[in-house]
């Protein structure tokens, strides 16, 4: 564990600055990039949704192909470099999407986005580096709220931006990006000791070879799998929420944008003042079962919704489904070695690309279905209800999986 106090302080406070940065850019962009769809292409609500699921495709098939890389690169050379490297990568994404001429820009720069600027997968392998084991849950809340945090102030933002073109917010988070990464070039420590750094290997590098060495270790593999269907489920909202809000509800940008605030606000205190209680009292797991069991609940509530001052309410429990997430890559890193978890945090990376892939396949073209003049029944929650059957499942595997914990030292 990486124990410089000082050096400690200041890598965690800029870690969760840049992660609150990266949400303050994602949370800008939100409620304008429908708009900014249809004005590149000229196509209605319905048709601008499937684009957009194709769109946000490009950025989970580059971020599956390139997650384990970035993960076996910080185990061989460092957090530092990776996690510096990929803020200007998402700069780059924003930068394009801000100055896109055609649609195909778009596309460039969300590609450009998955394989470089994601930043979690970095994020959380630093603040695991600083953690204990049974301190992680805690760590990777923190990295949530700090999300969360962001996402009060940037679909905000956004939303009142949008009244100045739909091209400003996405020159914003740029700015944003770029400043933060100078910033981190000066004050970020390496938080990886040189003894846990271990060879790069071109087998381990890619989502097949990463996942087939991870599988090694013992107990990984039924959590992996539980971390993946939930991924699937909750990202219903960002692939869909966005489409769906102005479609069921009638919304514009602005209240777009109010709508992710409070679930910024939601994320904020639950991950920031609840998940660590929660799991010093009922465990990693039990916080897991409990935050699923209130994200099945949201979405099938959601899914009959037509009231919109109750879906903003909704927005606001959502912070007990967020419990889940922190909880359950907890479970993870707990089963693997201090020198795996940059591989392992590159794998979630991973599985959290190709889960948001799928969302954005199945759930928008779902919802374009349910919505175009050729449906077969207008019902615009039937994403929602898709959400809520990969809840069910996921919460039922998860009370399969074994209670027993294995030791990370005997893999």
């Amino acid at each position: 564990m990486f124990t410089d106090p000082v050096l400690q302080k200041r890598a965690q406070r800029f870690v969760l600055l840049t992660v609150f940065i990266y949400a303050v850019g994602f949370g800008i962009i939100t409620p304008v990039l429908p708009d900014l769809i249809r004005e590149l292409t000229g196509l209605g609500m319905s048709e601008a949704t499937r684009l957009g699921a194709w769109i946000g495709a490009a950025y989970a098939i580059f971020q599956f192909l390139l997650g384990p890389m970035m993960g076996n690169l910080g185990d061989r050379f460092g957090r530092r470099p990776v996690f510096l490297f990929s803020l200007f990568g998402f700069g780059a994404d924003f930068l394009l999407m801000g100055l896109a001429p055609s649609i195909i820009w778009l596309f460039i720069g969300r590609s450009i986005a998955g394989g470089l600027g994601a930043i979690f997968g970095p994020a959380n392998a630093a603040m695991a580096d600083m953690s204990r084991a049974e301190d992680r849950a805690a760590s990777f809340g923190k990295v949530g709220a700090a999300f969360g945090l962001g996402f009060i102030l940037g679909p905000a933002l956004g939303g009142l931006l949008a009244d100045y073109g739909t091209r400003l917010p996405f020159l914003i988070a740029a700015g944003l990006a770029f400043a933060n990464g100078i910033y981190g070039y000066f004050v970020f420590p390496e938080t990886m000791p040189k003894e846990r750094q271990r060879p790069f290997q071109w087998r381990r590098a890619n989502p097949l070879g990463a996942l087939a060495n991870l599988a090694k270790i013992r107990g990984i593999l039924p959590i992996a799998s539980i971390y993946f269907l939930w991924l699937c489920a909750t990202n219903i909202y960002p692939a869909s929420w966005t489409f769906f809000a102005p479609i069921q509800f009638g919304w514009d940008s602005k209240m777009v944008g109010i709508s992710l605030t409070l679930v910024g606000v939601s994320l904020l205190l639950f991950q920031s003042m609840v998940i660590g209680r929660a799991v010093k009292r009922f465990g990693e797991r039990n916080t897991a079962v409990i935050g699923m069991a209130f994200g099945l609940a949201s979405f099938t509530i959601t899914a009959f919704l037509t009231n919109g001052a109750i879906a903003l309410l909704l927005n606001v429990l959502n912070g007990f489904s967020g419990m889940a997430m922190p909880a359950i890559n907890a479970m993870m890193s707990r089963r693997t070695p201090p020198n795996q978890q940059g591989e392992l945090q590159g794998m979630n990376g991973s599985l959290s690309a190709l889960s948001f892939l799928m969302a954005q396949l199945v759930y928008n073209n779902i919802l374009a279905t349910f919505t175009s003049d050729k449906a077969p029944i207008y019902f615009p929650g039937a994403p929602f209800l898709v959400a809520a059957g990969l809840s069910i499942v996921t919460l039922l595997a998860l009370l399969l999986v074994s209670k027993r914990e294995p030791d990370p030292e005997q893999n």
